[in-house]
């Protein structure tokens, strides 16, 4: 899907990932995006290449060393790169590639994690293990894909979730390198082995009697150049949903 936003720049947005999972919004009481804010760009400064390199290198854009000059981009997250400048013009492109790279990002209408465990329809007890696990989508965990263009410059930005971050409500929180693994019925009372919680207080003090979970997932964004300048950079961006869990105490049942 494309959307031409203007003259100048067009953004395009693929999900062609075929990974099972919901839409993302069945098991989510409620949910928010954190877009990265203007100060999240980095400051770049451009330093003239000195030799200059070889004149079959992609830096010159296809350009010769009569019509301008190859500066090195160095900002201040790290980032380098490679900008032809012609002969006159200052060595600033008109539009920063990391700017483009999160134009695409933006496309890709990136949401937070679809909680699949825990249900908010669900019931859990104090002291039994809890199994976390999220569904994979490609705007909801990854991997996404996009690209956005301004002028001769095209930019190709991927993003997968690296990390959630569970926040139960009850003071605790977990951070956890993937999505969970699925409850299966013969792990019995086993802990989860990637991504757990155990509650030691039931919720019937809370708010509507329910824990509030927050799930905030940490996206990766590697992006590069794939038209005009040479280039390449990563930056994060956060997502993240919402669900209430009750939990209750277990009650012994005598003969």
């Amino acid at each position: 899907m494309c959307d031409n936003s203007g003259i100048l720049v067009t953004v395009c947005a693929q999900d062609d990932t075929a990974v099972p999972g919901s839409s993302g919004t069945a098991n989510q009481q409620a949910a928010s995006v954190s877009n990265s804010s203007p100060a999240d760009v980095p400051k770049c400064t451009y330093e003239k290449a000195d030799p200059p390199p070889p004149a079959e290198n992609l830096a010159w854009e296809g350009h010769t060393a009569t019509e301008g000059a190859v500066y090195r981009v160095m900002c201040d997250n790290g980032r380098v790169g490679v900008i032809f400048v012609p002969n006159g013009a200052a060595p600033v492109p008109a539009i920063d590639p990391e700017v483009l790279a999160r134009r695409a990002v933006k496309s890709m209408k990136l949401v937070g994690p679809d909680i699949a465990s825990p249900r908010p329809e669900g019931r859990y007890a104090v002291g039994v293990p809890m199994w976390l696990w999220v569904s994979q989508t490609p705007t909801t965990f990854g991997p996404n894909s996009a690209t956005a263009t301004a002028g001769a410059v095209t930019v190709s930005a991927t993003a997968k979730v690296v990390s959630i971050t569970w926040k139960f409500g009850d003071g605790q929180a977990v951070t956890c390198n993937g999505p969970g693994t699925v409850y299966q019925a013969s792990a019995g009372m086993k802990s989860s082995p990637t991504c757990g919680h155990t509650f030691a207080d039931s919720s019937a003090g809370q708010r509507d009697g329910k824990f509030a979970l927050t799930a905030v997932a940490t996206w990766q964004v590697n992006w590069t150049v794939t038209a005009g300048a040479v280039d390449a950079g990563q930056f994060s961006e956060v997502r993240q949903s919402q669900a209430q869990i009750p939990v209750g105490e277990l009650q012994a049942v005598g003969n």
